[in-house]
């Protein structure tokens, strides 16, 4: 009784390291999310090519909840659909929540900029369930070439499309790569390697364009030996029939087009004020994550955008970095009650996997290639992975496919339709 109630919108890096800091004595803490488990975005090309299980990044939030740190704050699962500035209120499709202080740290969803009905047609990685429908796809192209007699029909089966350079689509482009040059002759003899094309398509003049141009050079030469066709300086105009349309005209045949191309904040309606998002849809904020315009409300994490920082006048980089540190910032400033401390992002590097022994890392000055970089990148998201059990289950998995290629991970599992029914609390 007494204590100031703070909703959390959103269990990602940057809600779930809020609610560690803040003072339970002080404060009476609620999340909400729309899954009832962390996942760890960083990995999610890596349960898209059958590299890892779903559940070994994936952590259960309310497990996370009886931790120490964490003891003392509880979940509740919704998507939000409304925020009521006036009233201070918070809408899920189940109920309605009163808050003091609001976070959000909803993260981002994909953008697919001027084309609003091309989610119907991609594949798409901002999510563990949409990396499994990549897994599950792959897959099936696979087993459906490796019975199909027609060549054009399995060439047509065989032909895949990533759209955007990042290290998304760095990764997964890749990760294909590797299934074609080691995984095709030993589990899917039937099928040619030069039966599967794989395209990665990027709009500037170089991959990886947050990084250094040394990091941009290597994985561009990692993808080449992973036979995998990079395509610079080219947008995708349109995708009809299967058809991907170029920025110079040219035409791609793919029947599976994954789209990684950019980011968006995700959509929540707002009443009771007028605030305008800033650029991709993002709430811009003070050096102290307060969102301009509004009282007792703060963004923190790839959905805030700070443009007054000297060091990074168009807002810091999307990365699981700033979340985590705004997070913590933000949480010390709310035990203070008093905004003494602005937030300045450490940067720590970055680092991008392009296969076995191929990555690229950036790190305060020093520029890591191949093998030492890729062990340091196994190590960086080894420890970053939530929950013992799980950061186990991935060093077995990674060690057993780096000394044998093979994985038992390789399951084709649909989901089954549900019986006729009502859900709780839906109409």
């Amino acid at each position: 009784m007494g204590k100031e109630k703070i909703v959390v919108i959103g269990g990602g890096f940057a809600g779930l390291n809020l609610i560690k800091k803040l003072d339970k004595s002080k404060f009476d803490i609620l999340l909400i999310d729309s899954n009832n488990y962390h996942s760890f975005p960083p990995l999610f090309y890596q349960v898209a090519s059958s590299g890892l299980d779903p559940a070994s990044i994936c952590f259960p939030i309310r497990r996370e909840m009886r931790k120490g740190p964490v003891r003392g704050a509880h979940y509740q699962m919704g998507t939000v659909s409304k925020i009521d500035i006036s009233r201070q209120t918070v809408t899920t499709q189940y109920e309605t929540v009163s808050y003091d202080r609001l976070v959000i740290a909803a993260g981002t969803t994909n953008n697919f900029f001027s084309d609003k009905d091309l989610h119907k047609r991609v594949f798409t990685l901002k999510s563990t369930t949409e990396a499994i429908r990549c897994r599950n796809e792959i897959l099936d192209r696979l087993e459906r070439a490796a019975i199909t007699h027609d060549a054009a029909k399995r060439r047509r089966l065989l032909s895949f499309v990533v759209i955007g350079g990042g290290p998304t689509g760095v990764e997964i482009a890749g990760a294909i790569g590797e299934m074609k040059r080691y995984i095709l002759s030993r589990e899917y003899p039937e099928i040619q390697q030069d039966e599967v094309t794989i395209t990665l398509i990027e709009g500037s003049d170089r991959l990886l364009r947050t990084m250094s141009a040394d990091a941009s050079r290597e994985a561009a030469s990692y993808l080449g030996h992973l036979m995998v066709d990079v395509k610079l300086n080219l947008t995708m105009r349109s995708y009809e029939d299967n058809i991907a349309t170029l920025s110079d005209g040219c035409e791609i045949y793919t029947e599976m087009l994954i789209w990684t191309a950019g980011v968006t904040g995700v959509p929540v309606k707002m009443e009771g004020t007028d605030l305008q998002r800033g650029p991709g849809q993002r709430y811009v904020t003070d050096r102290y994550n307060r969102i301009t315009g509004l009282d007792n409300v703060y963004a923190i994490g790839d959905i805030a955008i700070t443009t007054d920082d000297p060091a990074y006048p168009h807002g810091h980089p999307q990365l699981a970095q700033v979340a985590i540190q705004q997070a913590r910032n933000l949480a010390h400033n709310l035990n203070a009650g008093s905004f003494d401390r602005q937030f300045i992002y450490k940067d720590k590097g970055a680092m991008a996997t392009i296969g076995r022994n191929r990555a690229v890392a950036d790190l305060k000055g020093i520029h890591l290639y191949g093998r030492v970089a890729w062990f340091a990148w196994m190590f960086v998201h080894l420890i970053s992975l939530l929950g013992m059990r799980n950061k186990l289950t991935v060093l077995i998995n990674w060690t057993w496919a780096y000394f044998s290629y093979s994985s038992s991970l390789r399951l084709l599992i649909r989901p089954d339709r549900y019986p006729l029914r009502s859900r709780w609390g839906e109409r």
